[in-house]
This record gives structure tokens, sequence and C-alpha cells, in this order.
């Protein structure tokens, strides 16, 4: 077998694996998904390499810790702090033919390498990935997890939803053959969110394959509040504008519908705020129809409530009506912000 990818004479063998995982201040989530890559029951080679970003919260201490139980989990420095960043070093120091991506947010079910692997094998892909099984523990956190994998949350896509197995425009996570990855370039060290998206799209204008099956799905922890789930929303839609300015949208339109709706919503109250004045004028006030525009998206997120919501709790449910546009007005101004230009911390890269 190659060292440096899957050999195609030898798709029935067993490729060895490494898993990369970057951590920052995840003291509270990764000692479980450590914990889930040592009960895989993949029988081949392994090795575990953790970028461990500057910490405040126990997390360098936790994993250095994690790292004495097994001579096969590498602890390294990623002074940057960043996830690209991480998984780069991550990759560049691990060993075998196959990389699998680990979150610390994710916890791997037992059979999750075996399953890969063997999809690997099997389509020769670049990239192979699932759904992202989204899990809570709290009536928030189960809200944001069902608006997570409904059409009405982030827009329905496979690895949110399930579908059918076959390619995609990316996947979650990802298990990747080492040489794919490396001639392209690893992950995009200037894009801090949606940069395994922007890797899938420069496997895939390279001729590779990228391929969702519905057999590798991974349990994901979901934001706690209102005010974590805002700021991860927010920031994946003003890099989620970058990618887009540098990348186009892939081919899908999903992505423009929050920033529309917010556009829609803030001309619907201003122009409803003009019908107001012409009220208090005593003229004709024809532009109170502008309030039209946000009583239509209250009443989508009720209905979405009722129908999507349906098997939460109550209090789950009465979450569900919060998080809903928290997650579509965060991410939309965030993209509206980055479009404009908008965000300091983006830095422009017009692609390699």
């Amino acid at each position: 077998m190659s060292a440096r990818g899957v050999a195609p004479n030898e798709r029935t063998a067993s490729p060895g694996v490494s898993y990369v995982m970057p951590v920052l201040n995840d003291v509270a989530n990764v000692t479980q998904a450590v914990e889930s890559l040592l009960a895989q029951d993949f029988t081949g080679a392994w090795d575990i390499t953790i970028a461990v970003g500057p910490s405040i919260d126990g997390t360098t201490e936790l994993v250095a810790a994690l790292g004495r139980r097994d001579k096969r989990i590498r602890v390294i420095d990623n002074p940057e702090g960043s996830t690209p960043a991480g998984l780069n070093l991550a990759i560049r120091n691990s060993s075998y033919p196959v990389i699998i991506r680990v979150d610390a947010h994710s916890v791997l079910p037992p059979d999750y390498a075996r399953i890969a692997v063997a999809t690997i094998v099997a389509t020769d892909a670049d990239n192979v990935g699932g759904i992202m099984d989204a899990q809570g523990h709290t009536p928030f956190e189960h809200a944001v997890a069902r608006a997570y994998g409904t059409r009405v949350g982030l827009g329905g896509t496979r690895l949110h939803v399930g579908g059918p197995e076959g390619e995609a425009e990316t996947v979650y996570l990802g298990v990747f053959q080492r040489d794919r990855i490396e001639r392209a370039g690893l992950f995009d060290e200037h894009i801090k969110r949606g940069q395994d998206w922007e890797l899938n799209q420069r496997l895939r204008r390279a001729g590779g394959k990228v391929w969702f099956t519905p057999d590798l799905k991974v349990a994901y922890r979901p934001r706690s509040s209102v005010r974590t789930l805002a700021r991860q929303m927010f920031a994946t839609g003003l890099w989620r504008a970058e990618l887009t300015r540098n990348n186009g949208t892939g081919g899908s339109v999903r992505y423009l519908v929050p920033p529309l709706a917010v556009i829609g919503i803030l001309v619907g109250v201003i122009v409803g705020i003009g019908g107001v004045v012409q009220l208090a004028l005593s003229q004709q006030p024809l532009l109170l129809g502008g309030w039209l525009i946000p009583a239509a998206y209250v009443i989508f997120v009720v209905l979405a409530s009722l129908i999507a919501g349906r098997r939460l709790g109550l209090r789950a449910r009465a979450w569900f009506l919060i998080v809903l546009p928290c997650i579509h007005v965060s991410w939309g101004l965030g993209f509206l912000l980055g479009i404009a230009r908008l965000n300091p911390d983006v830095t422009t890269r017009t692609g390699r």
C-alpha cells in the first residue's frame, strides 16, 4: 500500500487512518470526541493528531492528559488557533493514507472509520462524508438541533437532512485520501469558516469526487445559548459571503435566501414606519402595506414551529420560535456585511 494514498491496485486492502482534530477552548467536549475515536471498531492501523490552539479553559492540559493515555495520540501546538491551520498542522504531522477529520463537538459512531474506508475503497472518492446529526441536551439545544435538521433551518442539504448516496457538493467533516488532499493544497488557512466547502470545490474542479453516504452519521452538540448561536451564524454568513464572492454559489441559490429575507424584512419595516408617519400626518397611509413583509415572516416562523417543531416538547417548541429567526437573521446580516466588505476580520483572497 502507498504511504501517501490508497493505491489503485490494492482496493481490497484496509488502509490505515489518521484522525485529525483541531481544538480551541473545547474542554467540555473534547474528551467525548476522543473517546469516540478510541472506541472505533476499525481493525487497521491508526493514529490521532490533536492540534491545540491557545486555550484559556483548561483544554490544553486536558488534551495533554489524553495524549498520555496512548502513544498513538499526538498533541501539537496550533499557535494561530484557527480551524484550517489546526487541520493542516495535524495532517502534516499524521502518518496514514486516509485522513479522517474530527470536530471537538462531534462524536463518531463506532463503525464510522470502517464504513468510511470501505466507501473510499469502493468509490475511489477524494472525500467521503455523511450526516451532521445534531443532538441537544436542553430544550434550547433540542430546538437548535431540530432547526439544523429541517429545510426551514439550514436549507435542507443532504449533510443535514440525509438523502440518497452519491456525489455531492460538500459533506460533513470529511474522510480524505491523503494524496488527493495534499495535491489540492490542503485547507485554505485564509478561510476561517466554510473551509471544508471551499476545499471540496477545489477537489471537484480538479476532476475529483466528493461522495455522500447516509451510512455515516455523526452526533453533533449544537450551541447552547442564543448568544453563541447568533455568533456562530453571523460568522458563518460573513465567510459564506467571502466564499460566494471568490467561488460563486456552487450552483446553489439557498445561500442567498437568508440575506434576501433580511433585506425584505428591513425594507418592509422602513416602508411600514413611513406609513405610520403618513397616518400621524393625516395623510393616506399607503406605506402601511410594508408591514405585510415582516408579518409574513412571523407567520412563516409560527407555521414552521407548528409543523417542523411538532415533535419537540413544549419548551423546545417555544425556543424554536426564537432559534429560527436567530439563524436566519444572524446568517443573513453576516452575509450582507460580508458582501459589502464591512468585516475587517475577513482577509480577501482571489483564489488559488
